[in-house]
């Protein structure tokens, strides 16, 4: 007779409520085949990342170049525009009258000096110290040449220092005395 093995009988066992299940981590268990895959993957990441860096880099400096090289065709395109322009010769008229103010003979051409299409008024041009540019001309109270050619005698002839010369101009010392000095031993040595 062929022995049977015993019968086993299967009872389904129901989980306790409100007992402590067990966290999704405890159920892992690490093989040697596992951890290898885990270390090729570490390693894998640590190798490729600075590469990966560098092409995510190199993409962007590339989408840059093409948005510089799609702006310069666009310029160029533009400028081949302008020039083509310059073969119509009524578009040469126009910049000779516009530009040039040139007229045909027998014209008569009128330049209105100060109007601005009908707005305000630009507001007057000032000086490098705020004051505002005079509409008049003005003559200057100091003889410019004979102080310009009495520094440049004061300067070559004079024993003393840069900062005295400085200190002479930026007017700490008397503009009279020096440009009369100047000028009289210029006159001396020019005898």
């Amino acid at each position: 007779m062929p022995s049977q093995k015993p019968r086993v009988r299967r009872i389904p066992v129901a989980m306790p409520e409100g007992g402590s299940a067990q966290p999704w981590y405890r159920s892992l268990h690490f093989s040697g085949f596992s951890l290898l895959m885990l270390a090729i993957i570490v390693l894998f990441v640590v190798v490729l990342a600075p590469s990966l860096r560098t092409l995510v880099q190199q993409q962007e400096q590339i989408s840059d170049m093409q948005r510089q090289v799609a702006a310069q065709k666009s310029d160029v395109a533009q400028k081949k525009h302008d020039v083509a322009r310059w073969d119509d010769p009524a578009y040469i008229e126009a910049q000779a009258r516009d530009r040039l103010l040139y007229v045909y003979p027998g014209e008569e051409s009128y330049l209105v000096m100060g109007a601005q299409d009908g707005t305000s008024p630009t507001p007057k041009p000032r000086t490098e110290s705020g004051t505002p540019v005079s509409s008049s001309v003005q003559t200057p109270k100091v003889d410019w040449v004979q102080s310009m050619l009495s520094s440049v005698l004061e300067s070559g002839l004079s024993d003393a220092t840069s900062d005295e010369l400085d200190r002479r101009v930026s007017g700490s010392g008397s503009g009279s005395d020096t440009g009369s000095g100047a000028g009289s031993d210029s006159g001396a040595t020019a005898k």
